[in-house]
């Protein structure tokens, strides 16, 4: 008879960084040589190798086999956490990069048909497997790069039907491959040419498809994009009460081009997160604080638009707002696939440092997902998703921009990728 009861596997001989936000911990909670032990998908232990067997010893059930697994000094992080990208998409805005090189803005480019709605165009004419197999793409080069977890938004269908497409393909994502994936709606994107000048209609549309979405089971939370070019506060507010209607955490686009009050708005239903958030007053950071919403800063965005307006790094570190990391993955502003590259971008442009970079796209972009009381840290009790790197020390993670580092990871406890362990 085959026994189907979840192995026991201890994972030695690895340089560890846990991240964990346990009082106490050292810095990175780093143990220089240390080992893991899993059950299953969860982590039960971790720790110093010199205290491994007497933790294994009393925490495995006596005539239960143990599995072991060489790290060979590979640096050991939570598995990294993309917590903002859009990877469902069809068509390409290169040309886009070349107009504003030549001077023209993203808003005059939007104004003029192009941005949003160009992609929009694109993904309404493409399949729903050519859309797949586009984002399963994406998706593979964010893993390779030692990303376990991401959120994908829609955003680029803009109607009932093409919009579930997108959510129906997020999902899929998230069946197919060795990834978990967070869907979002985010139908308040941008005005669709249909509804031109019909702004408040278009919001009312998007209140009466979500609950069929949810019904579905398509949609994990709502975003929205409050800007002078999308949605104004009151139509967002409008989204988030249809969200909050089905039981659904909201997030939002927030203060990216203009201080729009996003950030209060959101904080005040609860946002997981913020994102963006350039021009964020000192009011949206303390009503973030009060909320425990994350600042979600997306430093591709930021250098590929040339932007000069800082996000308010040093205001949010001292109201203690935790910040998270991510690509923000999308073909008009920043379509870069690494999220270690945005780890160094993080640290150059914002000024985080290395430790609250890595912090960023593990712990706090958990938390950004409403994961944190199972995602982002390697901690007993947690889910045994970690990656495996070449380097001696995590700080090297944001330093050595550029260099494809990761090893492999080890996602719900088994081994993904031709180098992770075996």
């Amino acid at each position: 008879m085959t026994d189907l009861s979840p192995a026991w596997r201890r994972w030695r001989g690895g340089r560890v960084a846990t991240l964990a936000d346990a009082p106490g911990t050292p810095a990175y909670g780093w143990i220089p040589d240390g080992e893991i032990l899993t059950h299953g998908d969860r982590i039960a232990w971790v720790g110093p190798a010199d205290e491994a067997d007497a933790a294994c010893a009393a925490i495995v059930p006596p005539g239960q086999p143990v599995d072991d697994h060489a790290l060979e000094g590979a640096l050991v992080t939570p598995g990294l956490i993309d917590a903002h990208t859009h990877l469902v998409y069809a068509g390409s805005r290169a040309h886009e990069f070349e107009l504003r090189l030549q001077g023209a803005s993203y808003e005059e480019i939007a104004r003029a048909g192009g941005g949003i709605r160009s992609t929009v165009a694109a993904t309404r004419a493409a399949s729903e497997d050519a859309l797949f197999a586009l984002a399963a793409a994406r998706a593979r080069q964010l893993m390779a790069e030692g990303v376990t977890t991401v959120e994908v938004k829609s955003g680029y269908g803009l109607s009932a039907d093409d919009e579930a497409r997108c959510l129906r393909v997020a999902r899929r994502l998230g069946r197919e491959l060795p990834l978990t994936v967070r869907t979002t709606s985010l139908a308040a994107h941008a005005l669709p040419p249909e509804y031109e000048g019909r702004a408040d209609d278009y919001i009312d549309a998007v209140c009466r498809w979500l609950p069929a979405w949810h019904a579905e089971g398509l949609v994990d939370a709502v975003d929205a994009f409050c800007e002078r070019i999308a949605f104004s506060p009151a139509q967002t507010e409008r989204v988030f009460q249809a969200a909050r209607a089905l039981g659904l955490p909201v997030k939002l686009h927030a203060e990216q081009l203009s201080d729009s009050g996003g950030a209060g708005l959101a904080a005040r239903y609860g946002a997981l997160s913020c994102d963006h958030l350039e021009h964020l007053s000192e009011d949206g950071i303390a009503a973030m604080a009060r909320a425990g919403t994350v600042a979600l800063l997306l430093p591709g965005a930021y250098y590929f638009l040339r932007d000069t307006t800082l996000p308010p790094v040093a205001a949010l570190r001292r109201a203690g707002v935790p910040m998270a990391i991510a690509t923000d993955h999308n073909p008009g502003s920043s379509p870069t696939l690494s999220l270690p590259l945005m780890l160094n971008m993080a640290c150059t442009l914002f000024r985080l440092t290395p430790e609250e970079a890595l912090a960023g796209a593990t712990r706090h972009a958990a938390r950004a997902l409403g994961l944190h009381a199972s995602h982002g840290q390697l901690r007993a009790g947690y889910r045994a998703d970690f990656a495996l790197w070449d380097a001696a020390h995590p700080r090297e993670l944001a330093y050595r921009f550029g260099e494809r580092l990761c090893r492999g990871v080890v996602r719900a406890g088994e081994p993904v990728g031709a180098n992770a362990p075996s």
